[in-house]
């Protein structure tokens, strides 16, 4: 059995999000299949899915709902973190296999993902962590990039024999979510006073990536599509709350980043 992965296990991480879909029952065949979560339960209009048992996505049913303007504030990418190498070279078996639609594939040196986008035009990371020793920080800046993914080696990094992929495995989790903001420093500024998050990476004005207890990032937050944006319209489509784990909170808290995204806080149970 895979460890639980080093961004799950920080004093703060993510837990889940929501999200509100035209179609959730499209919607959540897409994570079926190509994410390979499972389902979990359902509750009048919302799906839950997740991976061995745990919940990663709620998906909110709305047919009247607006589809959002990608350039307003609200979600650049969920990113789905699988324990290994090994599993991410799986994936990318799986998805040639099935002509899975990829929009990028980059080596960051923490970490080697591939990018997709839902039905609906919500963002999708799939990745897997380098360890979390071989990271190279400057000061208490870590060292990312963007540059290309070594595709045929994490393939060969599946062990001849084992299992071929079966869905996301047990101890996946949601390793960050990436947002999309008016100003990443006033993003960066709420982070750091709500959540007491560190700055780790910045990117000139336009991007800011904050994190707990040294991971390279639970949170992003960007401004490339979406400059000066104001508050969230409601009734539209795609992320509806971000929910985190916190090892200090006693009970569930709700609040609202500056661009109306809800931030839940739920105790600490991985």
């Amino acid at each position: 059995m895979s460890e639980l992965p080093f961004a799950a296990t920080t004093p703060v991480s993510v837990s889940r999000i929501g999200l509100k879909a035209k179609n959730a029952e499209n919607l959540a065949a897409y994570y079926r299949a190509v994410v390979g979560l499972e389902e979990l339960a359902r509750d009048g209009s919302v799906i839950t899915l997740g991976a061995s048992g745990r919940p990663l996505l709620e998906i909110e049913n709305d047919a009247a709902a607006r589809q959002e303007d990608p350039r307003s504030a609200g979600l650049f990418h969920t990113a789905f973190l699988l324990p290994s190498r090994a599993d991410l070279g799986r994936w990318i078996k799986h998805a040639i296999a099935n002509n899975i639609a990829v929009d990028g594939a980059s080596d960051h040196l923490v970490s080697e993902a591939l990018y997709l986008t839902d039905p609906e035009g919500n963002g999708i990371e799939i990745y897997a962590d380098r360890p979390h020793e071989s990271w190279k920080w400057n000061g208490a800046q870590v060292e990312m990039a963007t540059a290309a993914l070594d595709i045929p080696g994490i393939v060969a990094s599946v062990p001849a024999g084992s299992p071929e992929w079966k869905g996301a495995p047990e101890n996946s989790v949601i390793g960050h979510v990436h947002l999309r903001v008016g100003k990443p420093a006033e993003a960066e500024d709420w982070w750091n006073s709500e959540f007491g998050f560190d700055t780790v990476a910045q990117y000139g004005s336009s991007a800011v990536f904050l994190s707990s207890g040294g991971y390279h990032h639970h949170i992003g937050a960007n401004s490339w599509q979406s400059p000066g944006a104001g508050k969230r319209e409601s009734g539209q489509t795609g992320l509806t709350w971000v929910e985190m784990r916190s090892a200090t909170a006693k009970a569930e808290e709700t609040r609202e980043d500056p661009w109306g995204t809800v931030i839940r806080t739920v105790p600490n149970k991985v």
